[in-house]
């Protein structure tokens, strides 16, 4: 048995640096990746695939490890970062985007994030299980924005 644990996320902030500095930065996902804690290994699959082994978290008896591989493609033009599933890899299947908007005087941030998790735990623990994976998938997530904050030169 196990648990899907859904995942959506949004933040939108401003940052010191240049919108170019921002693209470059989170277009190139190893880079962008190498701030987001708790990751163990990023593989880079090809053709823009990346697949993100997340540290074990729990216990020895009973831990969880979210395994999952994602599509990046980025678009200059349009400020964007986008990813999306690769399906019948780990145990999640994660999307999302980045939009960076050039304010002149600052840079304009959102991320969105949207997911699934299949915790192999039984269904009796759901009601434990579903709100302590996405705090920590959250804390997870807040901890790399305050990470590229910090990189860009602070919030504006």
């Amino acid at each position: 048995m196990s648990i899907t644990v859904k995942i959506d996320l949004g933040y939108e902030f401003d940052v010191k640096a240049k919108a170019a500095e921002v693209f470059d930065l989170l277009s190139d996902v190893p880079t962008s990746v190498s701030h987001f804690p708790k990751v163990d290994q990023l593989v880079d699959m090809g053709g823009g695939v990346y697949r993100w082994e997340m540290e074990k978290v729990g216990t020895a008896q009973v831990n969880i490890q979210t395994v999952y591989a994602s599509k990046y493609v980025s678009d200059r033009a349009k400020g964007t970062v986008k990813w999306t599933p690769v399906k019948g890899v780990g145990n999640a299947q994660v999307s999302g985007s980045w939009k960076i908007v050039d304010n002149k005087k600052s840079t304009n941030v959102t991320l969105a994030i949207q997911g699934e998790v299949e915790v192999p735990l039984p269904g009796l623990m759901k009601m434990v299980v579903v709100p302590v994976v996405q705090g920590e998938f959250e804390k997870l997530v807040e901890k790399y924005i305050d990470n590229l904050i910090k990189r860009f030169g602070g919030e504006v």
